[in-house]
Formats: C-alpha cells, sequence, structure tokens
C-alpha cells in the first residue's frame, strides 16, 4: 500500500482523543483553574494576586508550593519530588524567593547545607493553594459528577503509583 493510499483510509483520530493528551489537557485546565482561584483569593497579598492575574506564576511555580515541606526542604530534596533538575528548581526557588513566598537558610544538620522554607506570605499563598485545588475538585465533581469524579481518582492513584 503507498503512503498515499494510507493516508486516504487511514483513521487518525486517536492523535487528538489518546489518553496521554486527555490527561495533559486536563492537568493543564486544572492548573489553570487554581492560579487563576489563587488570584482572586483575598488571602493572598496584593503583589502575588497581580502575578497570578498576568500569568507570571505559572504551574511550574506550583511545583515548589507542592513539594516544599513544610519544616522546610533542601533544594536537591525539592528537586528530587518535583522530578525536576537541581537546577530548574533553584531558578524557581530564585523568583519564589524575589517574590517573597520562600527563604533560604543555614541548614541546623549540615553547614554547608541550605533549606528553603516558607515564609508567612509563603504560608498565605500555601493555604489559598489548598483553598484553590479544593474548589478545582468540587468544580470537577459538580461537572462531571461524583460518581465519575470518583472512579477517575481511583483510576489515576492507582496509575500513577505509591509515588503520587
Amino acid at each position: 500500500m503507498r503512503m498515499a493510499e494510507i493516508a486516504a483510509t487511514a483513521d487518525d483520530s486517536w492523535r487528538l482523543t489518546h489518553l496521554g493528551r486527555l490527561l495533559g489537557h486536563a492537568a493543564r485546565r486544572f492548573d489553570e483553574r487554581v492560579l487563576s482561584l489563587m488570584a482572586h483569593n483575598i488571602d493572598v497579598p496584593l503583589a502575588l494576586s497581580n502575578l497570578a492575574a498576568r500569568a507570571q506564576v505559572s504551574a511550574a511555580h506550583v511545583h515548589v508550593t507542592r513539594h516544599l515541606a513544610l519544616q522546610g526542604s533542601r533544594l536537591t530534596e525539592l528537586a528530587q519530588r518535583a522530578g525536576m533538575s537541581k537546577q530548574a528548581m533553584g531558578d524557581l526557588v530564585d523568583q519564589c524567593e524575589a517574590w517573597g513566598l520562600v527563604t533560604r537558610e543555614a541548614d541546623p544538620l549540615d553547614a554547608r547545607a541550605r533549606r528553603v522554607r516558607f515564609t508567612p506570605t509563603g504560608l498565605a499563598w500555601l493555604q489559598a493553594f489548598r483553598e484553590a485545588v479544593a474548589q478545582a475538585e468540587a468544580e470537577f465533581r459538580a461537572e462531571v459528577g461524583h460518581p465519575v469524579a470518583t472512579v477517575v481518582m481511583i483510576g489515576l492513584e492507582a496509575y500513577a503509583g505509591p509515588s503520587a
């Protein structure tokens, strides 16, 4: 069969509807909604709300919010949890530090290391993140229905594995 005949008869709709593409779109939509909610949260400092509203804060910055331990983390730990390089995470932490979300301080267990910690502003941001995630999840449940949302959550937990 020639390429022209294959192209004329092939059903290529799978390229737009496969699981990976749908998961990617759903994840982007969810993260965009969370950031939008955070941008409009009155408890988030105005400067941060403005950054989020102007799309200066991205889903990548949420990696810091999502993976930074409350007691602080070394940059290497933070990068590993987020599945990023240490350099890429360092760039995100630099931005978050400039925005007042985190600070770097000496690690009490290792004088050579530094720990990244939330500032009080960062803890307010973390609470706004928690509220936004809860609202976005509730909106998802309302849109697809409770039974479907439950099955999706169970399926994604099983697929993502124990490290999710």
